[in-house]
């Protein structure tokens, strides 16, 4: 549990130094190199429209990242009828009767909680995922996946054009890193061009975890299950997958998509309410 914990707080200090690097490694080198003559880039050079894509994407993957932390999942367990001096662990392990608890819900030791519609919980953000916050994760998650792959392609023309190499061959992007590590304690390699290098493969394997996840995540909603529920075998109600959609990202799922914005209210508060 101590090591969780740990995790629990480098994880996200890690993710936010990684955004930090990208984001000066894209702004001070790699769009700069793009421009030849300042004073004859024409108004929409590729250098131009690459940072304003890689902005866009940068301002969805960070905005949904801190929506993802504010919009906590909602603490049930005081909500929850435990009974007289009931402890949540007991709860937890079965001891009580199932009439205590709401259904698809979870107590997360790590945030020492019980949330609704439990999903799993995020190192990287240091927060439980659930019926609040599900929308903003899986923006999260795309909008990362493709800020990577941006920074990717930008570091290879960069990399292309300082060390005048191509990449045309498959071969040649799985065989940089070997070659670049001769080189450079060689001393043929600078050390900045190395760590661009490092970053490359950085970039590819976060891009990769996120749109994974990002893809396993969508079709866990698209049969309204979570990953707690499949993981404990929990049977749900079968529905349309258009309703599994909706609950997620409700309505005006194109405004979320394009711009951060709050996740819907969770079904439990609008039950609540009523």
């Amino acid at each position: 549990m101590l090591v969780l914990r740990l995790l629990n707080v480098v994880a996200p200090a890690y993710f936010l130094c990684i955004s930090l690097v990208t984001f000066v490694l894209q702004i001070f080198v790699f769009i700069p190199s793009m421009f030849r003559d300042p004073s004859t880039t024409p108004l929409f050079s590729p250098a131009l429209l690459h940072g304003a894509l890689f902005l866009f994407l940068s301002a969805n993957a960070l905005g949904n990242y801190v929506l993802v932390i504010q919009s906590s999942p909602e603490d049930l367990g005081k909500d929850l009828n435990l009974g007289k001096g009931a402890e949540l662990a007991d709860w937890l392990d079965g001891s009580r009767s199932p009439g205590s608890a709401l259904p698809s819900t979870h107590f997360c030791r790590l945030c020492a909680r019980v949330t609704q519609r439990h999903d799993h919980h995020c190192f990287f953000t240091g927060n439980c995922i659930g019926s609040r916050n599900m929308r903003n994760f899986i923006m999260f998650c795309l909008y990362t996946s493709l800020a990577c792959l941006d920074s990717l392609v930008a570091g290879m023309a960069y990399i292309s054009a300082t060390l005048s190499m191509s990449f045309a061959d498959p071969l040649a992007f799985l065989t940089l890193l070997p070659h670049s590590i001769s080189q450079f304690f060689s001393g043929a390699l600078l050390s900045s061009e190395m760590f661009v290098i490092l970053m490359l493969y950085l970039w590819l394997g976060i891009g990769l975890a996120c749109a994974g996840f990002c893809c396993h995540q969508m079709l866990l909603i698209l049969r309204g299950q979570t990953r707690y529920q499949v993981r404990k075998g929990v049977v749900v109600r079968a529905r349309p997958w258009r309703e599994n959609l909706q609950e997620v990202f409700g309505k005006k799922w194109l405004l979320g998509l394009l711009i951060p914005v709050q996740n819907v209210e969770s079904s439990y508060r609008r039950q609540k309410e009523k």
